[in-house]
């Protein structure tokens, strides 16, 4: 999906998925070679116009990975989800961040973090990369090294092992909605 913001100081809406799942006696964490930076990164892009934070998301990780929601689970802080019959309920990121993108464009980004419980069903979708790597921690320290992982995907996962996993709950991603609103508020 092409940048929505073109002008000088813009920002975009992304979403990202922090994909880990146990190998052997180890975490992995997923990542892919984007194509026209040339790094590797987590599975995300933008929020479309007609899309929710949480459609973009189930798009991008169907597109970039080939897993559907429920084969993952989410990591989330807590169990408290609010309700209302005028709103869909989202869950909860792990991190809401605005990075530079570019010398004059911003990307506000709303990061997921997952577990994987089954293999993906599909696989990335046309036009996107087919480099998908799962890298162990050490792995990353590796490709750090080697200028191949941008830093910050990097220390999101190593923060998302060492310092959510135990600690946060897991639950089916597929238990929150991709559906619009149906009310509209009196």
């Amino acid at each position: 999906m092409p940048h929505i913001h073109t002008q000088p100081g813009q920002h975009d809406m992304t979403v990202s998925a922090y994909i880990v799942r146990r190998v052997d006696s180890e975490w992995a964490c997923l990542v892919h070679m984007h194509k026209r930076l040339h790094k590797l990164l987590q599975i995300g892009g933008h929020v479309e116009l007609d899309e929710t934070p949480w459609q973009a998301l189930a798009r991008e990780v169907m597109e970039e990975a080939g897993y559907e929601l429920s084969a993952l689970q989410l990591l989330v802080p807590n169990s408290i989800v609010f309700t209302s019959q005028h709103y869909v309920v989202h869950p909860l990121p792990i991190s809401i961040n605005t990075h530079k993108f570019s010398d004059s464009h911003y990307h506000t980004d709303l990061a997921y973090a997952f577990e994987a419980v089954a293999e993906p069903t599909g696989v990335p979708g046309e036009g996107e990369s087919h480099d998908i790597r799962w890298l162990t921690l050490k792995d990353m320290e590796q490709a750090v090294r080697a200028q191949e992982i941008v830093l910050d995907v990097a220390e999101t996962y190593e923060t998302i092992i060492k310092s959510c996993i135990g600690i946060y709950q897991a639950v089916p991603a597929s238990t929150f909605s991709l559906e619009h609103p149906s009310v509209t508020p009196a």
